[in-house]
């Protein structure tokens, strides 16, 4: 049998299709779009999770690109495969850069339209020239223009923390987004994605009849795999990532939705996988941290520290739609950047209440945000490398229930760490241990209650729950006598893990742990 190829950074759906590469069939989607009941569309989701395929994928339908889609769900649905005009803008490549190379890299996207249907020299604005070029090509073709906008909001993402440059770059989208309301008559559809949905756009304020379908429960799998397409246009990949990992095909679905599922954009959303996360564990033949990895999210942990986010406040969050779902510019938490950019996902919805619950989507995420919140806390003197060592001994220590171990090299990371003046010491210590144990792999709650108290921390592994009390200046019986006198370990008795109680004793001058007791 032929290897199967994946299309890993490709985002043409042309060259998938011709190369034969894995290509999850989302073409329905577009059908339902094109003979839906809105003009405009607008989609936000999170960076790589297949929006620019999507894009692309539209771009050949609307050329009429009939060959390509043979096989694919559209073929069963379309019968008319009409050619419109279609004008692409892709505004990625709009970012990193100076406010003033923003217009210039619009610009250019504009000249190769302007070569093709045409210019007038008295049209000077971005916006004049965006709508000559839909009126020439109107005129020229006879037909409606589709208009594609990717990443629409990338010029202004990369200036949020800077007001006066965030201010000229929305001026500047704003001026070219004007063509699209005067040319409405002349457009035949229209797809906008991004992040997030900036009020103060011509294009939302101007497009009443815009439809967001960002959170519609019939888009809600658009971009991004499913359970079931992965269950069922995925199997072969599936079982030959569990031959190379020697795990038998559930355990290995098991693995995949742990590192990578998890994510809803809707009430009633599917699991979704994240597609790059996916494509490359399948590709590598392993289970890794892929899709984190990309690009440091410098501006979330920028935006956390400056908000003193505690990293154990990054979780089960309850919102209702407005506190979440609102434009980045007008937000006053970190939820909605952290929402939008897909550290956090929808878990659960309390229809009586109208309030959700939020929360991070899968271990991939959960390790490398919190790996990145723990690098705040190194200075220069102490790099991330001295940590990999005793993160590895406490990954292993929990795999393999060696809470000893566990302990002791908690303690070697404490050392390592500079000096710092707080005044809740006991909470200050929590916050480390939460991190510790999050990047070593384990699912920790801090103060989770109880019918008697909370508990400091629970670690939870795959054989064992940790119960965890920490005292500062006091002895480490009487943190775990703390523990039996609550009966912390009733809480969980129709849980079928092994139950170990951990009394912490730290020291406020060594600032460090300086005793322990196990039962």
């Amino acid at each position: 049998m032929r290897e199967r190829r994946y299309a890993i950074g490709f985002q043409d759906f042309n060259r998938i299709i011709n190369e034969k590469r894995v290509y999850i069939d989302k073409t329905a989607y577009i059908y339902k779009m094109a003979y839906g009941s809105a003009q405009f569309y607008f989609l936000n989701r999170p960076r790589r999770f297949g929006k620019t395929l999507f894009v692309s994928t539209l771009q050949h339908f609307f050329e009429g690109h009939k060959d390509l889609f043979k096989g694919l769900a559209i073929s069963k649905l379309e019968k008319k495969w009409e050619s419109f005009p279609v004008l692409r803008f892709d505004l990625s490549g709009a970012k990193g850069v100076s406010v003033p190379l923003v217009e210039n890299s619009i610009s250019n996207l504009i000249v190769q339209y302007e070569e093709l249907y045409g210019k007038n020299e008295n049209e000077k604005s971005l916006g004049d020239r965006f709508k000559g070029i839909i009126h020439r090509a109107y005129e020229k073709t006879g037909k409606q223009v589709v208009i594609l906008i990717d990443e629409y909001d990338s010029p202004m993402l990369e200036y949020i923390q800077d007001e006066e440059s965030f201010n000229a770059a929305r001026n500047i989208l704003k001026d070219f987004y004007s063509a699209l309301k005067p040319n409405a008559d002349k457009i035949r559809f229209a797809f906008l994605t991004g992040i997030t949905k900036f009020s103060q756009l011509s294009i939302f304020s101007a497009l009443n009849n815009i439809n967001n379908i960002s959170m519609d429960d019939d888009f809600a799998a658009i971009c991004g795999i499913s359970k079931d397409e992965l269950l069922t246009q995925m199997k072969p990949d599936i079982q030959t990532l569990g031959k190379a990992l020697n795990l038998d095909f559930n355990t290995t679905i098991k693995s995949l939705i742990e590192n990578y599922d998890g994510y809803h954009f809707s009430i009633n959303s599917p699991d979704i996988f994240n597609p790059y996360g996916l494509l490359n564990a399948f590709n590598d033949k392993k289970i890794n941290s892929y899709w984190f990895e990309t690009a440091t999210p410098t501006f979330v942990i920028e935006l956390l520290r400056k908000q003193n986010v505690q990293p154990t406040e990054i979780k089960n969050i309850k919102a209702n739609e407005q506190s979440f779902n609102t434009p980045l510019e007008s937000a006053d938490t970190f939820i909605p950047t952290l929402y939008q950019s897909g550290y956090l996902t929808i878990k659960n919805y309390d229809a009586r209440r109208g309030i959700f619950t939020l929360d991070i989507p899968n271990k991939e995420v959960r390790v490398g945000l919190m790996d990145n919140l723990f690098k705040s806390y190194l200075t220069k003197q102490n790099p991330r490398i001295l940590f990999d060592e005793p993160i590895a001994d406490i990954r292993i220590a929990l795999e393999d229930d060696l809470p000893d171990e566990l302990l002791k090299n908690t303690k070697k990371i404490l050392q390592l760490l500079p000096y710092t003046n707080v005044k809740m010491l006991e909470g200050h210590y929590q916050q480390i241990l939460f991190l510790i144990y999050t990047i070593a792999g384990a699912i920790v709650d801090v103060e989770q209650h109880t019918h008697t108290g909370r508990i400091d921390l629970t670690i939870n592994t795959n054989q064992a729950i940790y119960i965890m009390e920490l005292k500062v200046d006091d002895t480490a019986e009487n943190a775990l006598a703390q523990i039996e006198e609550n009966k912390y370990a009733e809480h969980f008795l129709n849980d079928n893990r092994k139950i170990v109680k951990i009394g912490v004793s730290f020291d406020s001058k060594e600032k460090n742990i300086v005793d322990w007791k196990i039962v």
